[in-house]
């Protein structure tokens, strides 16, 4: 008899979606031994991405860290489709399309009279509504939200996101079979930006605003940042990165979901860039220029300019994951696992705060407040609370 491990490597995983995020997810399901499934609708989509997963597992290979035989392996296990039907078989079907409500409904709907009864529907939407797309189905209660992150294949944290609809049982199995992936499944409540993208927003937002105030140039908050703070890229270079028209997208995104609370409201400066066309690295041109020739730009200013950036960023990241606490999105502990494992920053948020004081940080909120009377920069009750017993997240 086979045991329950092997016949769930056996399951077959469909992936809808080849761009970026469904390459990585399907390379990820292949290493994992699983005949996976690819579906796009756009042509040549599957073809090309297949090739591209062949190429990086071949640089894997002569790096010395997979064989030639488990090179051969994965690439058999991954099998192109033609038509979205020939995804019925699946036992895990996982979107990975457009950040687009709407789309993502019509596909679950056509998905759930599609699949087997017993089929858990998917979707790695990074800022979507889990709850919205399940109520497009029948069955809601075999959709869960997978949130994976890019480069999929590298990064190890999953949010594992049930929909107010999705069963314990559904919730369960993602969690466990993410596990055998070897990734590192975090379970959060559906909410807007779930952990990272929600706790990530100062990060940006409150350096936007001190280069709105003129407190600091691009360089030097990221400088401020990298040198004082440890993040392995400054915000301004990693919205480069990550394309200003996605960064902004997702900002927006969130801010209309939060009810637009003034703590996750956009910068003009991000809707200008997106509307120039300045995403960043893919464009040649973002907050920095990356033409042929261009000078890298310098940081300016002292010690003490750096130390005003870092503490005001690292009170609004910190003030974020105690409002997060607060309001029970994950326990404490994964809040912080998140972060380090989602984006890679140095600490976990929450233990960052005990270390710096988390009177210190309230003082930094309430001055901020006090000085500009934006409402941005209220504390969390939650951190109000622990200064008020003097206690920090972990420690009494």
């Amino acid at each position: 008899m086979k045991m329950k491990e092997e016949l769930e490597r056996e399951m077959q995983i469909a992936i809808v979606g080849a761009g970026t995020m469904g390459m990585g997810i399907a390379q990820v399901a292949a290493m994992a031994g699983h005949t996976t499934l690819l579906f796009d609708p756009k042509e040549g989509a599957v073809n090309k991405a297949i090739l591209r997963i062949r190429s990086t597992l071949e640089q894997l290979y002569e790096k010395g860290r997979i064989s030639s035989a488990e090179v051969e392996a994965a690439c058999a296990r991954l099998k192109p489709v033609q038509a979205i039907g020939d995804l019925s078989g699946a036992g895990l079907v996982i979107e990975a399309i457009i950040e687009d409500l709407d789309l993502k409904r019509e596909l679950f709907g056509h998905l759930d009279r599609l699949v087997s009864a017993d089929t858990i529907l998917a979707t790695n939407t990074s800022s979507l509504m889990v709850t919205s797309v399940a109520a497009s189905c029948n069955l809601p209660g075999r959709v869960v939200g997978m949130h994976f992150f890019n480069p999929a294949p590298v990064m190890p944290l999953v949010e594992i996101i049930p929909a107010l609809q999705t069963g314990q049982d559904t919730t369960r199995a993602a969690v466990d079979l993410i596990r055998r992936w070897g990734k590192v499944p975090v379970v959060v409540k559906d909410t807007p930006g779930f952990i990272v993208n929600r706790l990530a927003r100062p990060y940006y937002g409150e350096s936007l605003r001190m280069l709105e105030e003129g407190v600091a140039d691009e360089a030097t908050i990221d400088h401020a940042l990298r040198s004082i703070g440890g993040f392995r890229m400054g915000p301004f270079e990693l919205m480069d990165l990550i394309g200003n028209d996605v960064n902004y997208a997702v900002t927006e995104t969130v801010w209309k979901q939060m009810y637009y609370d003034p703590r996750y409201r956009p910068s003009l400066i991000q809707k200008r860039m997106a509307e120039a066309g300045y995403f960043g690295r893919k464009s040649g041109r973002g907050y920095f220029d990356y033409g042929e020739g261009a000078v890298k730009s310098q940081p300016s200013g002292d010690q003490t300019l750096w130390n005003v950036i870092f503490h005001r960023v690292i009170s609004m990241l910190v003030n974020e994951a105690a409002e997060a606490c607060y309001l029970q999105i994950a326990t404490k502990e994964e809040l912080d696992l998140a972060m380090t494992k989602g984006v890679n920053y140095p600490k976990g948020l929450l233990q960052w705060g005990d270390e710096i004081g988390l009177s210190q940080i309230l003082d930094t909120l309430v001055s901020l407040q006090e000085l500009t009377g934006d409402m941005r920069y209220r504390p969390s009750v939650l951190l109000r609370r622990l200064v008020a017993e003097g206690k920090g997240f972990y420690t009494d």
